[in-house]
C-alpha cells in the first residue's frame, strides 16, 4: 500500500535540484518544507544522483551533497538491476515519483504500474502544479494544516 506522504525523487531530479534549481528545486523544497513528508531513496538511486552531480559540477560538491542527503532521506533496499526510482518507490511504499524521464511519466507506464503499486509518476513541474499539502496533512493527521514547518534550505 502506498503512502501519499512518501515521495521519491529520481536521480535526475535530485541532481537538478542541487545544480540547476528550477522546477526540481521547487518540487523538493515543497517536500523539505514539511517534516511529515518523507523523501525515500535506495543506495542505487543516491549513487546515480551523486554520479550525475559529479558530471554536472565536481566530486567535492557531489560528496558534500551525499553527506547531507544521507542524513535526511529514508533508505530502502531493492533488488539489483531494478530501475532505482521505480524500485525505491515500490519498496518504500511511496505514492509519488518525481522524474524528468518522459517514458516513466507516460500513460502507458502508468497503466502498467497500476496492478503493482498506486504510484503517481510526474515531472517536477507537474508535481508542483497539483501538490497541495493542506488536504494531504488533514487526511493523515487529526488536526488542521499548520503550514510549512521546516526551512527547506537548512
Amino acid at each position: 500500500m502506498s503512502d501519499p506522504t512518501r515521495i521519491v525523487a529520481d536521480a535526475d531530479v535530485l541532481a537538478a535540484d542541487l545544480c540547476c534549481g528550477g522546477p526540481a528545486r521547487e518540487a523538493l523544497d515543497s517536500v523539505r518544507a514539511h517534516s511529515w513528508l518523507t523523501l525515500v531513496a535506495s543506495e542505487a538511486l543516491l549513487d546515480d544522483a551523486q554520479a550525475a552531480i559529479e558530471n554536472l559540477a565536481d566530486e567535492a560538491l557531489a560528496s558534500d551533497w551525499r553527506d547531507r542527503i544521507d542524513r535526511t532521506v529514508e533508505r530502502v533496499d531493492h533488488p539489483a538491476g531494478d530501475h532505482p526510482g521505480l524500485a525505491s518507490a515500490y519498496h518504500g511504499e511511496a505514492a509519488h515519483l518525481l522524474t524528468f524521464e518522459e517514458t516513466l511519466a507516460s500513460a502507458k507506464t502508468g497503466l502498467s504500474l497500476q496492478p503493482h503499486a498506486q504510484l503517481s509518476v510526474r515531472s517536477p513541474t507537474a508535481f508542483v502544479a497539483v501538490f497541495d499539502p493542506a488536504p494531504l496533512y488533514e487526511a493523515s493527521h487529526d488536526s488542521t494544516y499548520p503550514g510549512p514547518d521546516t526551512d527547506p534550505r537548512s
